[in-house]
């Protein structure tokens, strides 16, 4: 078994989903992921995690006149996406369960499994060209989704998310073009990239090209204005399929493509990079202390979580590189069951508005001990998913710079400050008019709360089978760059130990 099948199983869901009635769609698409899910768990368990080699390959001729193929392979950098993708999206289809499509119920599950494909194909793709199709992939189908199902300003939104995410993905296309026109066998494949000599000056517009895409995507400050405005307009899948697993993508780009082609660039551009991702830390949690929308606050927390995870990818060392592979599934975990909560706030009581809530721990006991657990993981709380790949992020900064790290550090007490304020103002003090009527969550809302709340203390109480599954190949990527940067002569790149 390849893990191409993980790719073709989603597309043909989706076209099959064209063939049933509309009541229908949504059966079929949650067995498809859990299809999905079941294949993944499959491969992990045939997954050597002791070698840093790709596994369970498929290569095939897709357009062998550019030298285009289709490459797909799982190893130490990408499994946890990969498990992250198959993991979350059963949980989002379950989450939808509530909501009515109506006749337009076929499109919406089908592009969701299409962005699943997408997705997919980013993180298994070992062929540049492979990739960027994948990236466009999964681009599609959300900008549909936003559009045909997000709030009053949909149109509006969704068109600058297209125009910020697009105008960045052409920078790397240009990139990725670039480095093939240099090919001298002429692919796009990752080994020949990792091989090429750029001069410094090639190196650094090369790393703009691709950081540029990337950033965008996280995003990182100042490439972020996109995407409050988005994740709050979007529908709740929506908001959970960018923040869940899309923004990923701009994190794994970083360690796959641009940090091992272009060490160069990379050595002469890391310490602004850092900054910025550092600045966009403090700068989103402090906006986020004055957000009274419930999704919008989630919205700017997930900038200042992803922001430390940038910052200790840049750092390169293996605190920082294994920390981000288990927060990224620990953050992917979390803020879906956040915008769950909040999909399920906003569905019952008609708003977002925190200010107009409080008490609902009186009356929904179940979704109020669910959604304090989910609130704990995320603001990284011992024996909670976030508090291991925090812990490891924090320390491959401070292998970088202890200044550094104690400004990127503010993002656990101020997110702990804000997120549990809006815990309070939702959850405790008296009811109200509004909030009396607040019923507990029951049938696909209580299963799903309740899947989350598990997977976020069985990974904080025991991760050790999730950095396994990584240890080898974040240290075999260290070493490789620490390898790479000695036969170019430099030694200023950040810690490599």
């Amino acid at each position: 078994m390849t893990v191409s099948i993980l790719i073709f199983l989603p597309l043909l869901a989706a076209a099959a989903l064209f063939l049933v009635k509309n009541d229908w769609a949504k059966h079929i698409a949650l067995v498809a992921t859990l299809a999905e899910l079941v294949i993944t768990g499959v491969l992990i368990s045939k997954f050597n995690p002791n070698t840093s080699f790709p596994q369970m390959d498929s290569t095939a001729p897709w357009i062998p006149q550019i030298g285009a193929y289709f490459v797909v392979a799982l190893d130490g950098l990408n499994i946890i996406p990969v498990l992250l993708t198959a993991l979350v999206l059963p949980l989002i289809i379950l989450s939808t369960y509530k909501h009515q499509y109506d006749n337009r119920a076929k499109a919406f599950y089908a592009l969701i499994l299409f962005m699943q494909a997408g997705m997919t194909t980013v993180f298994l793709a070992m062929d540049g060209f492979l990739f960027y199709v994948g990236w466009e992939a999964a681009l599609i189908p959300i900008y549909f989704i936003c559009g045909m199902w997000g709030g009053e300003n949909r149109v509006k939104i969704t068109l600058k998310f297209f125009i910020y995410t697009f105008a960045g993905s052409l920078f790397m296309l240009a990139g990725l073009i670039y480095l093939y026109l240099h090919n001298p066998n002429g692919t796009f494949d990752s080994s020949d990239f990792y091989n090429l000599q750029l001069s410094l000056k090639e190196q650094s517009w090369l790393f703009w090209a691709f950081f540029l895409a990337f950033a965008i995507k996280v995003p990182i400050f100042p490439f972020h204005t996109w995407q409050p405005d988005t994740y709050t307009e979007a529908p709740a899948a929506g908001s959970m399929l960018l923040s869940g697993v899309m923004l990923k993508m701009g994190l794994y780009g970083m360690v796959r493509w641009m940090i091992p082609i272009l060490p160069l660039g990379f050595n002469q551009w890391y310490p602004l990079a850092i900054t910025l991702a550092v600045v966009g830390i403090v700068y989103a949690s402090i906006i986020a202390f004055k957000q009274k929308d419930g999704k919008r606050l989630i919205a700017y927390s997930s900038i200042a979580h992803v922001g430390l995870i940038s910052a200790a990818i840049l750092a390169l060392n293996w605190n920082g590189l294994q920390g981000a592979m288990i927060q990224m599934l620990s953050h992917g975990i979390n803020v879906v069951g956040l915008f769950i909560v909040w999909d399920i706030i906003s569905r019952k009581m008609n708003t977002r508005d925190i200010t107009q809530l409080g008490g609902i721990a009186k009356v929904a006991p179940v979704f109020a001990t669910c959604f304090l657990i989910i609130t704990l993981g995320a603001v990284a709380l011992p024996l909670t998913n976030g508090f291991v790949g925090e812990f490891l992020l924090l320390s491959g900064i401070y292998d970088y710079n202890i200044i550094l790290v104690a400004i990127a550090g503010l993002t656990i007490i101020l997110g702990a400050v804000y997120m549990l304020r809006m815990y309070k103002g939702v959850m405790q003090g008296p009811t109200n008019d509004l909030t009396i009527q607040f019923t507990d969550v029951t049938g696909t809302d209580k299963w799903v709360l309740i899947i989350i709340s598990a997977l976020v203390i069985v990974i904080g109480v025991y991760p050790q089978p999730i950095l396994h599954l990584s240890d080898a190949g974040v240290r075999d990527f260290i070493h490789f760059m620490t390898e790479k940067m000695s036969a170019t002569g430099s030694n200023t790149l950040p810690v490599t130990k």
